[in-house]
């Protein structure tokens, strides 16, 4: 009889053990990383999104590191985003093209259909890989506008463009004419890349074979109140947001710009450091 009942309580210790173990914590539910970001404009708080673990990580780790520390906003374009986090714009000079500069690896795309490109967002930057993957340095921090029923449905029709490219893109029927025009790029044949490149755009125009995006009504409120860039969600990653500081935001943005957005007068992040 004792020998049983050890044997129950074993059982059912373990059967406790393992209930307690299933019950995971969300994401939304741990608190979330919080950033001092110091600019020439000022100072922002920022928070990274646990949605986006491989981003946040990141982020956290180039902030250790003081990777940010001194970079401009290399790009700046009003109502809509300011961006840095290019290492060669450290010591840039005046006459430099920055935007390319970049770590040796990219961070996996991670879009979540609850983060969206509102006022204030953090987004990863990145090139026209294949994978949607980010750059492993330079972000932006959404500016943006207030937004109509009309201008959003604008949005929405522009994102699902894209991803019909993305998929389309990486459709196996449609690998052939991307590797061409790969070769093309290689061999910078300019002929033949543009050729492969109108053949891709018109598969992709009449491409169907993936889930349309529809912009949620909660995301669409913000929007039309608080403003932000929809035609960018579900395309590049956003990773955070400024939850202090918005008002630095719009001081960076009016600054005047030159060739490819940069501002003509240095602008930088003075530094980046985790809040405890």
């Amino acid at each position: 009889m004792k020998k049983s009942l050890k044997i129950f309580s074993l059982l059912f210790l373990l059967i406790v053990l393992v209930n307690c173990n299933s019950k995971t914590t969300k994401p939304e539910d741990i608190k979330r990383t919080s950033l001092e970001l110091v600019t020439d404009k000022g100072t922002m708080v920022i928070e990274l999104y646990n949605e986006t673990p491989k981003h946040r990580d990141n982020f956290i780790k180039l902030a250790k590191e003081g990777a940010y520390d001194s970079l401009l906003f290399h790009r700046v374009i009003n109502k809509f985003m300011v961006q840095a986090g290019d290492p060669d714009s450290k010591n840039a000079k005046p006459q430099d093209t920055l935007g390319n500069g970049g770590l040796t690896y990219k961070v996996d795309a991670e879009f979540h259909p609850d983060l969206f490109h509102k006022r204030g967002v953090l987004g990863a930057a990145r090139d026209g890989n294949p994978e949607r993957a980010s750059s492993a340095m330079q972000f932006y921090i959404v500016q943006g506008r207030v937004k109509n029923d009309s201008l959003i449905d604008k949005d929405q029709k522009r994102i699902n463009e894209w991803l019909a490219d993305h998929f389309s893109n990486n459709h196996p029927a449609n690998k052939s004419v991307l590797d061409s025009l790969q070769k093309a790029i290689d061999n910078e044949n300019e002929k033949n890349y543009k050729r492969f490149n109108d053949s891709l755009k018109k598969l992709a125009e009449n491409f169907t074979d993936f889930k349309k995006y529809t912009i949620p009504e909660s995301h669409r409120e913000v929007y039309r109140t608080i403003g932000g860039t929809p035609h960018l969600d579900q395309n590049y990653t956003v990773f955070g947001e400024v939850v202090k500081g918005l008002e630095v935001i719009d001081s960076i943005a009016v600054v005047k710009t030159g060739v490819y957005d940069r501002p003509k007068q240095d602008l930088r992040i003075l530094s980046v450091s985790l809040l405890k």
